[in-house]
């Protein structure tokens, strides 16, 4: 059925924070799904799917850094064709599970996300990186982020961070595959969503063209601000929208 956006005034601004925080931190997508189904009355099957494909216009400026070194975007290759691969097979489970089970992954990608910002922003130590991960190690990582990603409705960068961190790979290989990975997981996701029959094309290009604004916005915005009171800034909106979810779910 067609979707009827309600609250556009209030959702339309919001779509374009995510993006903003997308281009500026990496981690702003997981806010997408909420305020859809929550503030615009999308259903949570239609929301994801429009989520899938609105990421790929961002997606596609961050990019850049991979351009500039081709390096960083051969190790990149084995992550983004996992992630491929397992964004598809998530998009085929979306059918299968429940919406309460799909909003209580949402809402736990975004609390986590505030929490590890928040934890981050205040540790001191250095980070000392591990040995690269091999292809097939990195394969199956971005096959489990596909797999995330698209069973949420987000674009990878808040489930890939944390992980490549967790196995203590290089920053900047981190944040641009973080950033790379968008675009796989927008392009296996949406093919499928619209193959079955969820995807709206005009709520997911809408949301797209808004996200890539933001981002452009995003991205000059953290170059002029201190990165560590914007990554605060953030890490504590994402918990409060965690949190307001949280009792959405239990009320």
């Amino acid at each position: 059925m067609p979707w009827m956006l309600t609250g556009a005034w209030i959702v339309l601004p919001g779509v374009v924070l995510a993006g903003a925080l997308i281009g500026a931190t990496g981690i702003g997508g997981v806010l997408l799904v909420p305020l859809l189904t929550s503030l615009g009355g999308v259903p949570l099957p239609q929301a994801i799917a429009a989520a899938s494909l609105g990421f790929a216009l961002p997606a596609l400026v961050v990019l850049r850094p991979l351009l500039r070194q081709p390096e960083l975007a051969a190790r990149c290759l084995p992550l983004l064709a996992g992630a491929l691969a397992g964004s598809a097979c998530g998009a085929f489970l979306v059918r299968w599970l429940p919406g309460a089970a799909l909003m209580a992954g949402v809402t736990a990608l975004v609390l986590f996300s505030g929490w590890r910002g928040l934890r981050t922003s205040r540790a001191n130590a250095p980070h000392i990186a591990a040995e690269p991960l091999p292809p097939l190690a990195l394969l199956v990582v971005g096959a489990l982020v596909g797999v995330g990603s698209a069973l949420t409705g987000t674009g990878g960068p808040v489930l890939v961070l944390p992980l490549l961190m967790l196995l203590r790979q290089p920053v900047l290989f981190a944040v641009v595959a973080a950033q790379a990975i968008q675009l796989p997981v927008a392009i296996a996701a949406s093919a499928v969503h619209a193959f079955e029959g969820r995807l709206e094309p005009r709520l997911a290009l809408m949301c797209g063209a808004l996200m890539l604004a933001g981002s452009l916005l995003g991205q000059r915005a953290a170059m002029r601000l201190d990165t560590r009171q914007l990554q605060r800034l953030v890490s504590a909106l994402l918990l409060g929208v965690g949190l307001w979810f949280t009792w959405l779910l239990l009320t």
